[in-house]
């Protein structure tokens, strides 16, 4: 399948819209989602149907953002649930509103059943979800979208395309929660491979364990697990790619393609990569200055409650990855063999701290990430209900956080040079982390539904910096 994807706005998180748009009046619009026993449902998507005017619901199954005065179609949806639709007609504030979702039909609790690995899922002991990303192909959707609709998931950016990403499950965040790509950790992989950097259609499902996880991912994620799963079933052969542009000069694509030949022999290559500007206006004073013709920088007095209109000018972000996977499958000695190697390289600029007070003009870091792999599996080994996967993988990162202007800049792009240099603290600095990991798992599937399994985890972290 071939097909072209372009989007006129970049994607982003639906989120409330404040004050007013064009010439309507707007009001404030809220309410709460619930089920038909009352109980509340939490981070469902309501939005005014055709714009892009909406929120999530919190914990409550409350919601609260402003829309523009007129008839309306509401909105609302979340995995697990019939979407639901309510014509509205807003001429001032609507308070209470209510809207009542009813389970899908092929819902089964937290766990929407659309193919057999989301069943396998679903149906295992373990508290678990998954989500089918088949929907989400050739959009500008990324993993963090598809895992911000389950329920229990929080996920956080601090800005626009590339920036930080907190995750939270179930009140667990940081190294209490893993990230696995079928079932190899992605422990040191850059910032390349964060979740919001990667598109939506680079996994088949994404599999999310809460507590108790399997004992194939290892004992060290007491938070949980997001398991993410590629396509690995035989094609004969197959290509897709997907372009689109948005706002902020914000550009996504792209492409894959692979085979696996009759005799078995398979390869595969995904490549894909994002950019952008970032450069969306924010209100914030200025600190506003003057260098005279001697070089003398006369400082004006601040006023915080003058509140200018300014665009963020040091946020530009990119990244792009390169997968490759050469093996043989349907062999009598091995079901799976591969042999696979990824190449990432990012590049992020930074524009303030953790308040807009302070801008950044030069201030960015940059690293690209090496790392070569192993995957075997048999069914049956040596005996029938017996089954061996092991997975290994080496991790090669570098990363480089650099500060090293002698500039202040203010919101406007303007500067005036230093005697020190570092716009916030001189900084040039390299950090190399070198990962390996390797896992060894073996089912003995006693009956239909008993297994014993043992597993073994080896794991090796070094850092050097200068």
């Amino acid at each position: 399948m071939l097909a072209l994807c372009f989007q006129s706005a970049a994607a982003q998180p639906l989120r409330p819209h404040a004050g007013h748009h064009g010439p309507h009046a707007s009001a404030w619009l809220s309410g709460k989602v619930m089920e038909k026993d009352s109980t509340a449902v939490a981070f469902a998507t309501v939005c005014l149907k055709g714009t892009n005017y909406g929120c999530s619901t919190d914990d409550r199954g409350r919601f609260r953002f402003k829309v523009p005065a007129g008839k309306h179609t509401l909105a609302v949806s979340l995995i697990g649930y019939r979407s639901a639709e309510k014509n509205i007609e807003v001429g001032r504030d609507m308070k209470n509103l209510t809207v009542v979702l009813q389970p899908a039909a092929t819902g089964l609790e937290e766990v929407v059943v659309t193919g057999s690995g989301v069943s396998r899922v679903q149906q295992s002991p373990f508290n678990a979800v998954a989500v089918d990303t088949k929907a989400l192909q050739n959009t500008t959707k990324s993993l963090s979208d598809a895992l911000s609709k389950l329920p229990g998931m929080k996920l956080r950016e601090s800005g626009g395309v590339g920036s930080d990403m907190q995750l939270m499950l179930d009140g667990f965040s940081g190294k209490h929660v893993k990230v696995f790509i079928d079932g190899v950790p992605q422990e040191g992989a850059g910032q390349a491979f964060d979740l919001n950097n990667i598109p939506a259609g680079f996994a088949e499902r994404i599999e999310v364990y809460k507590g108790v996880v399997p004992v194939g991912f290892g004992t060290d994620a007491i938070g949980g697990v997001i398991n993410i799963v590629t396509n690995k079933r035989r094609r004969n052969w197959f290509a897709d790619a997907s372009y689109s542009y948005g706002s902020f000069d914000t550009h996504r694509s792209n492409l894959r393609f692979g085979q696996t030949t009759r005799g078995g022999f398979l390869y595969e290559i995904d490549a894909f990569q994002n950019y952008s500007d970032n450069d969306y206006y924010i209100d914030n004073w200025v600190r506003e200055f003057e260098v005279l013709p001697d070089g003398t920088v006369h400082k004006f007095p601040v006023d915080k409650s003058d509140v200018k209109h300014v665009r963020r000018f040091n946020d530009a972000f990119h990244n792009e990855v390169v997968l490759g996977k050469l093996g043989l499958a349907g062999k009598k000695w091995a079901d799976r063999f591969v042999l696979g190697f990824s190449y990432s390289n990012f590049y992020k600029e930074i524009q303030t701290g953790v308040y807009q007070d302070i801008v950044f003009g030069r201030k960015h870091r940059k690293g690209h990430s090496l790392s070569p792999s192993l995957e075997y599996a048999k069914r049956n080994l040596f005996t029938e209900g017996l089954d061996l996967l092991v997975t290994a993988n080496y991790n090669r990162n570098v990363t480089h956080n650099i500060d090293t202007a002698a500039r202040y800049y203010n919101w406007y792009g303007h500067y005036y040079e230093k005697d020190s240099r570092g716009e916030q603290s001189y900084q040039n600095s390299e950090s190399r982390n070198t990962n390996w990991n390797a896992t060894l798992t073996l089912n003995y599937r006693i009956g239909e539904i008993h297994t014993l399994t043992f597993n073994h985890v080896f794991s090796d972290f070094r850092r050097t910096s200068r």
